[in-house]
């Protein structure tokens, strides 16, 4: 095992090449083309084996990579926000196809506006095509998760694909400590990839495909992945518990950070839960008993763990870096109905902030601290909130109508 500093992408790709990937179908999209790059480097170098192939688009890249994993051989891939929504239809697709690889999504804001910087937009659309989701804080979670990841989906239980998820900009190009490690024990935490029935020989060609289906047998294949979903909540304990063995890390489905006797919880999800633990700290020391709870696993939902880890808990603040339109954060909404009916359930007040990568600030996490208290002092839930201002918003434009102006008289200066 060596310590190296990677970024996020980077250790995504080390992911890829510890597990030993056979293919790796691509398709660059910003900011998840480091990735691509750090693979095409090594194959080319013949530092590892395996094969990269360019296609000409996100939907051309899944339909190989769950292709390619339907005849017994271990894929990679990676996309990223647009990226993933082209690519929509066949995530479906080779969900249903029970087609076991990982795809790496680097998290970026959705047109439109465009925007380049992170949210979560696009990784929660997903979230209902029969992939799992795993989301990752750290670049050394990015790199452990991957390899996690192959364990999962190959399982005789499982069999469905796996997104990892990484922040764009904050997780993506931002340099870590990252433990690696040695290329034998990964190999041999990953294992070979047991295809079972599923295979292909072009000497006894063997048809797979799938004929069209009525509603009640169709029902029946939907329901099996659901079911198979379900499955992946022990299967993912099992693997974490053997990953923790051998590497000595533990990742549960949902990080409890200073939440054992705490009152009052932050509920979120990616890189900025990091700034979150930094703002229970410093509300600890000023004699809160407040906690964090960090959901790794979107998909499955971990209901039970969440029922248990938030009984008797005063109030919850859950913190969402996405918007569902006309109804709010999505985190909140899943929260709610798992603790909906609960006996000593929480109070919950929703947050939706870091749109479009929009810091959240120190300042703003004690304010939702302070907010989601008062409201369970008084007992009204407070309507959900954006994290933006209309005084940020009248500040925003008075720098750009400044802007302007000085864009103007730059061009009569020219003239």
């Amino acid at each position: 095992m060596s310590r190296m500093l990677l970024t996020g992408n980077r250790a995504a790709a080390w992911g890829a090449r510890l597990a030993q990937v056979d293919y790796y179908p691509a398709f660059p999209i910003t900011p998840q083309t480091e990735i691509i790059e750090a693979l095409a480097e090594w194959i080319d170098k013949d530092e590892m084996p395996g094969r990269l192939v360019t296609v000409d688009s996100e939907h051309s890249m899944i339909t190989a990579a769950g292709a390619a994993a339907a005849t017994g051989v271990r894929v990679f891939s990676a996309t990223s926000s647009q990226g993933l929504l082209y690519a929509m239809e066949m995530l479906y697709t080779v969900a249903g196809w029970r087609a076991p690889f990982v795809l790496v999504n680097v998290s970026r804001g959705l047109a439109a506006p465009i925007t380049l910087e992170s949210d979560h937009n696009d990784i929660v659309a997903a979230r209902d095509c029969g992939f799992l989701q795993i989301h990752c804080t750290t670049c050394q979670e990015v790199l452990d998760s991957t390899l996690m990841a192959y364990r999962i989906a190959e399982h005789a239980k499982v069999r469905l694909p796996v997104i990892v998820n990484l922040d764009g900009f904050y997780l993506s190009f931002t340099r870590e400590p990252v433990e690696r490690p040695a290329a034998d024990k990964a190999a041999a935490f990953v294992g070979s990839f047991d295809a079972e029935n599923i295979r292909f020989r072009a000497s006894a060609p063997e048809s797979q495909a799938m004929a069209v289906l009525g509603g009640t047998p169709y029902s029946y294949f939907r329901y099996e992945i659901h079911l198979a979903q379900q499955q992946a909540l022990a299967v993912y304990d099992e693997i974490a518990a053997e990953f923790e063995a051998t590497f000595g890390r533990r990742y549960d489905a949902i990080e409890a950070y200073r939440s054992d006797d705490a009152d009052y919880v932050y509920v979120m999800m990616g890189s900025f839960a990091s700034k979150a633990k930094a703002a229970v700290d410093k509300l600890r020391e000023a004699g809160w008993k407040i906690g964090l709870l960090r959901p790794r696993l979107l998909r499955p939902f971990p209901e039970k763990l969440f029922q248990s880890l938030l009984a008797g808990k005063k109030a919850a603040a859950v913190i969402d870096q996405n918007i569902s339109m006309g109804k709010g954060g999505v985190l909140h909404t899943e929260l709610a109905s798992v603790m909906c009916g609960q006996a000593n359930a929480p109070l919950l007040t929703s947050f939706m902030g870091g749109l479009g990568g929009r810091d959240i600030s120190e300042e703003e996490l004690f304010k939702i601290a302070e907010v989601t208290r008062q409201a369970c002092e008084e007992g009204n839930r407070p309507e959900p909130r954006l994290l933006f201002t209309k005084d940020e918003l009248r500040e925003v434009r008075k720098l750009q109508a400044v802007a302007h102006v000085e864009r103007a008289e730059q061009g009569q200066n020219n003239d």
